[in-house]
């Protein structure tokens, strides 16, 4: 069962529907894996990367130069993308510099949730739990992407012993 989380409420909808609003989960996941958090802070980079693909990245930099048309352009996709529930709690931010800012602040934490999370499946992470070898690899490089987007580097170095590592002792041969 779906449940709301007041205290959270959608960041940005996707392609013009809420997937965190249609099916949040706390403790779950929805079809593609991802909990509410996670989708929050993929949801972020994505806007990031629609509002450099626009040209108007630099809208939402510190110390910008941006044209007053490129900030209303930038306030428009945003305010489009964004929960109802925080157009109406942002209605009179103009800028779109402080309203990146203000759902950064709001939002920040979800790193510290992923990372600390994704560091515990990376520890636990066993080859042996995983019906195939492409089932083993999604979930490795999931895991390896919500690290990298919170900071963490892991070399394809550190997958291989983390694979290895997981191999039973007697089903090892050198």
């Amino acid at each position: 069962m779906a449940v709301s989380r007041p205290d959270m409420p959608p960041l940005l909808e996707l392609h013009g529907q809420s997937k965190v609003a249609d099916a949040p989960e706390i403790a779950g996941s929805d079809d593609l894996g991802f909990d509410w958090v996670e989708r929050e802070a993929v949801l972020v980079v994505d806007t990031k990367i629609h509002l450099e693909a626009g040209n108007l990245g630099e809208t939402i930099k510190e110390e910008n130069n941006a044209s007053s048309q490129d900030r209303a352009k930038a306030m428009i996709f945003i305010y489009h993308h964004l929960d109802e529930g925080l157009k109406s709690k942002y209605l009179t931010v103009k800028d779109p510099l402080a309203l990146w800012n203000a759902l950064r602040n709001r939002y920040n934490h979800q790193k510290i949730v992923i990372l600390l999370r994704a560091r515990y499946e990376w520890t636990h992470l066993r080859i042996q739990d995983f019906k195939s070898v492409a089932e083993y690899n999604s979930a490795m490089f999931r895991i390896s992407s919500q690290m990298k987007l919170c900071g963490e580097t892991i070399t394809e170095e550190d997958m291989l012993e983390n694979t290895f590592n997981t191999f039973h002792a007697s089903k090892v041969l050198l």
